[in-house]
């Protein structure tokens, strides 16, 4: 069972920045896509950005130029590099990974790190 460890959320200013991480706690191997979801209250979680195995990346229109996703694999980690942050970025975020071993994808999830934009 993959484990995965979030780090970096917390409370910045508008327009401000913040960087999250999110760690395996084992090397993935073969096909997968590792990405960020976010969830406000009463709202279904939604997907932030992904990067799957070869680099390809996908983010939601919202973010497009204010966040980018990186992955280090030497360190089984995803970054999340947040610029320009908006009030409405609010929300947990979660990290997730699929691994494409078999016809249904295993998922994992993160325990989810706190955002909040706010004076």
């Amino acid at each position: 069972q993959v484990q995965l460890v979030e780090s970096g959320g917390g409370l910045v200013q508008p327009g401000g920045s913040l960087r999250l991480s999110c760690t395996a706690s084992e090397i993935i191997s073969g096909r997968y896509v590792m990405g960020w979801y976010r969830q406000t209250p009463g709202n279904q979680r939604e997907l932030v950005a992904q990067i799957a195995t070869f680099g390809i990346t996908n983010y939601a229109e919202s973010v497009k130029g204010r966040f980018t996703i990186s992955r280090d694999n030497a360190r089984n980690t995803v970054n999340l590099q947040m610029i320009s942050l908006k009030p409405e970025d609010t929300a947990v975020y979660y990290c997730n990974l699929k691994v494409f071993s078999g016809p249904v994808p295993d998922s994992y999830w993160g325990q989810g790190t706190q955002v909040t934009v706010s004076y």
